[in-house]
């Protein structure tokens, strides 16, 4: 009887199991579990910093990247990190490499914001033209780094030429949606996992207006206009939120990334000219219930410069580029100055392989440009343009971009005022370790693509 009692007890321990597990909300929340799990990190970052030296900057005009000056500063970093930032009389630990920064500055590394470096690679030939997936409107199931090609001696030139030591991959813009970007850093890598940057959101691509329309159009397809492009956005955003609030049986790599930028979980890089376009896509997000983080190009963003700065969007534009198609028809060299006076956050990127070796140039023109306008912005504040700005803009500013304790030792020490046209990077670390030395010729990085050919490891 006892036994039979037993086995009467298991039987309703197990039949009770069973109606849990396949209870259709224990189902669905299981399959949803294991979806997950199989989503789990791919591509994961294998990014290990090279090794370096405790190391003193001594003597130089320190820019900390958030608007801070030092003059006659220290810089101690080690392990990777920064230790301190001080004045002259800061202690210098015990064991630390001294060098003397007496006439020169020192700023945080450079971070481009926007580049399609190693997907649009040097040489610029067909066969290394792997940026813009344009066989779709969206496709945001593709992924930026799977074109990356680590041999591309762009990393290098931004390296040597313009202290680059992290950079944003952006899909193109011929489609609405491109895909996801990926975060590197600027190290000599034979993979793109090892130059992963590590905890770096990703990013989806996003573009408006002409090119879209005018990919598609051609085709005789949707979108051919403007209100093609924010239908097309629209019904794919609704249908991003059926899968989303679905059981998740059959994956979706599209829908995938889409449910990550409704979760916060995926930032949005918004490729956009004009200010009405970039006001109608605020709308547009607030309705899908996502959060726009950066307009790229954004040449009239200083039309809705306040509504930017509400909004806690970054713009991250050029110089003084205006004029080559229609919708960039209002840029002018004025606009980032314009920017910054209301407060709005300000970024200057390149877009371009010869442009990210100059991103310190850049920004001094559009200082520049304000200033003769009455639009005098501080030169600690113009630093922040291209470090600790970029790295809010790609979602990495609690690691890198300014120079605080405890974050990368991303360093640039530059031979002179980074905001002249004189100025070069003498040495550049990254995560502590010297990769570039300009005043040592062994200190100059060679991608393999080079090795034995004309000008390799050219630094001009």
């Amino acid at each position: 009887m006892r036994m039979t009692s037993q086995i009467g007890r298991w039987s309703s321990a197990l039949a009770l199991t069973l109606a849990l597990t396949l209870a259709p909300g224990a189902q669905a929340k299981k399959k949803e579990k294991d979806a997950e799990a199989s989503r789990e990190v791919p591509y994961a970052s294998t990014y290990q910093a090279y090794p370096g030296r405790p190391t003193a900057l001594v003597g130089a005009t320190v820019y900390d990247g958030r608007g801070g000056r030092i003059d006659n500063g220290t810089v101690l970093f080690a392990e990777g990190k920064v230790v301190a930032v001080g004045a002259s009389d800061l202690a210098i630990p015990e064991g630390y490499d001294r060098i003397d920064g007496t006439g020169k500055f020192v700023t945080p590394g450079v971070i481009d914001a926007h580049s399609h470096l190693g997907d649009y690679a040097s040489p610029g030939v067909d066969a290394n033209s792997d940026g813009n997936e344009a066989t779709a409107p969206t496709t945001p199931d593709v992924w930026a780094e799977h074109s990356v090609w680590p041999q591309d001696p762009g990393f290098s030139r931004a390296l040597a030429n313009g202290g680059v030591t992290s950079l944003l991959i952006l899909p193109g813009s011929a489609n609405l949606m491109g895909g996801r970007s990926v975060m590197l850093k600027n190290v000599p890598a034979i993979t793109v996992q090892q130059m992963k940057f590590p905890g770096a959101p990703y990013s989806l691509k996003m573009a408006c207006g002409e090119n879209p329309k005018r990919v598609y159009g051609s085709r005789g397809m949707k979108p051919s206009t403007r209100m093609g492009n924010f239908a097309v956005n629209r019904q794919t955003w609704i249908d991003a939120k059926a899968y989303m609030e679905g059981d998740h049986e059959k994956r979706d790599l599209a829908k995938e990334t889409l449910e990550g930028v409704l979760k916060g979980e995926i930032l949005v890089q918004n490729h956009c000219y004009r200010a009405e376009e970039m006001a109608l896509v605020l709308d547009m997000a607030k309705e899908a219930g996502y959060k726009v983080t950066t307009f790229h190009h954004a040449v009239e963003s200083y039309k809705i410069a306040d509504m930017l700065r509400e909004a806690d969007v970054c713009s991250a534009v050029w110089a003084d580029w205006y004029g080559f198609k229609m919708e960039a028809y209002d840029g002018i060299p004025e606009n980032a100055a314009l920017i910054a006076k209301e407060g709005a956050c300000v970024v200057i990127h390149s877009d371009d392989q010869n442009g990210i070796q100059r991103l310190n140039q850049a920004a001094a023109k559009a200082q520049g440009a304000g200033r003769r306008m009455g639009i005098d912005i501080p030169d600690a504040q113009v630093i922040s343009w291209f470090t600790y700005n970029a790295a809010k803009a790609a979602g990495i500013a609690d690691q890198t971009g300014s120079l605080e304790e405890g974050k990368m030792a991303d360093v640039v020490l530059w031979n002179g005022d980074p905001l002249s046209v004189y100025t070069r990077p003498e040495k550049v670390w990254i995560d502590g370790a010297m990769l570039f030395d300009a005043t040592n010729p062994r200190m100059r990085p060679v991608s393999d693509f080079e090795l034995g050919q004309p000008g390799e490891g050219d630094v001009k």
